[in-house]
């Protein structure tokens, strides 16, 4: 059973659920609010059930793998549900995601002006090859039209690197397709237009420390709302290829000067799983991991091998690239292998989504949208599915396990159905939804 504060409010519910809330915000007060903290205890039939929890990845135009795995479960969600309408929100409580997973959780989780998502899964990855030009590498010909070829304006990109006036040109012209892009997906939707909780991170230059988007926080204030199309650039934006964002809240008293959040928590699964844990008025009744069912779905790592002999005489220009591939995936892996740890005694709780043991030469880059490479990495999301999964043992590095990840995802979808099925028949709500009151004109306010 899910609950919103709006419909309590409105009267939208019987006699009889309204004074469980009343008595769920009595016992909220109690435990929560007065006299320190205690776990609070199971009521109704003794099952609060499970928090659905969501994660993207960062990855550029590596979002097209995480795209055909959100695909896959959308599918099996429908084929499990028997609701060939149901999608991946229907069934999530909470999503985060980072880089171009944040982009891909917005356009899962917006609300698209009727209370449904504003995107189907299956269009994701269809709308990154299509507009990936615009979205993540230069499309010389918008700029250059046919006078010159792509090839030659490839090869002077090294000298116009190093022209500061042309140079802001063309990251002025970058910008302007992303946000073209965005903004046509997204117009005038902020983070309150979202279905259910979101989280999105950025880093502040302005603060020199993360920042994280969250819907929780813009429903309370308009302090903390802001436009969806401008987190989306935010999150996304790779310094040196795109400008640094300059962003404020709706309400102008909040700003941040923003770049890629899969800088800082490429894999942003903690993000999401500690807000729960922290969330009380809207997950009253979690009281640890063991009431999470969490998804994390990456978008391909690089498994290149450095030996000692290869790197020792490496200056900084050689290991430039290198070094960001090993910080994002090593930190992407760090977090998968703390929260395996801290889902030890329910292991089965916490999916991990990742394809491992691809040589870096069949993963597409990060930024390059050709069809060629649009083609590679659509290929590499169907190896991924039937690849072998991968877990962390605490303490024993990964192991393989006996199901591939489409089988893993086919079990997840069903956890998924059975969760939302068995809130029907609860007399407690598992999760209190806020949602977004009306804004009030100036008239209507007194």
């Amino acid at each position: 059973m899910v609950l919103s504060f709006e419909t309590a409010a409105s009267g939208g519910v019987g006699s009889d659920d309204l004074n469980l809330t009343s008595e769920i915000f009595s016992m909220l007060e109690s435990k929560f609010l007065s006299g320190g903290y205690q776990t609070p205890k199971r009521i109704g039939n003794g099952t609060g059930g499970k928090i659905c929890v969501l994660s993207i990845d960062g990855g550029g135009m590596r979002g097209i793998v995480a795209g055909k795995m959100l695909a896959y479960l959308e599918d099996a969600l429908q084929r499990k549900s028997g609701n060939c309408d149901a999608r991946v929100a229907d069934y999530v409580d909470v999503a985060v995601g980072a880089g171009v997973g944040g982009a891909i959780a917005s356009m899962l989780f917006a609300n698209d002006g009727a209370g449904r998502p504003l995107c189907r899964a299956h269009q994701i990855s269809s709308l990154l090859a299509h507009h990936g030009t615009r979205l993540f590498r230069r499309s010389w010909s918008r700029f250059c039209g046919n006078r010159f070829s792509t090839s030659s304006v490839e090869q002077i990109w090294p000298l116009v690197r190093e022209m500061p006036v042309a140079m802001n040109f063309v990251k002025m012209a970058f910008n302007l397709c992303k946000l073209q892009v965005f903004k046509a997906l997204f117009g005038s939707k902020t983070l309150k237009d979202t279905l259910k909780p979101l989280l999105i991170p950025c880093y502040d230059l302005s603060s020199s420390a993360p920042f994280l988007f969250s819907r929780a926080d813009a429903l309370e204030t308009d302090t903390f709302d802001f436009n969806l199309w401008e987190i989306c650039r935010a999150t996304s934006a790779t310094p040196g290829f795109f400008r640094p964002v300059k962003m404020q809240s709706i309400d102008g008293q909040t700003s941040c000067t923003a770049v890629d959040g899969g800088l800082v928590m490429n894999n942003p699964t903690v993000a999401a799983v500690t807000h729960v844990l922290n969330n009380k008025q809207e997950f009253p009744f979690v009281r640890g991991v063991e009431d999470l069912l969490v998804l994390s779905i990456g978008t391909g790592q690089f498994d290149r091998k450095y030996e000692y002999q290869t790197v020792k005489g490496w200056g900084a220009f050689q290991w430039a690239k290198p070094v960001m591939k090993i910080v994002k995936d090593g930190v992407s892996d760090m977090v998968d292998h703390a929260l395996s740890m801290a889902f030890g005694q329910k292991p089965q709780n916490y999916v991990r989504i990742q394809a491992n043991g691809f040589p870096e030469e069949n993963l597409g880059d990060i930024d390059d949208p050709s069809p060629a490479n649009v083609e590679m990495l659509m290929n590499f999301a169907d190896n991924m599915l039937k690849q072998k999964s991968m877990e962390y043992i605490p303490f024993g590095g990964k192991k393989k396990l006996p199901q591939t990840n489409a089988e893993r995802l086919d079990w997840f979808a069903e956890q998924l159905v059975l969760e939302h099925q068995s809130r029907a028949s609860r007399t407690i709500p598992t999760v209190l939804l806020k949602q977004q009151s009306p804004r009030l004109s100036l008239t209507e306010s007194f």
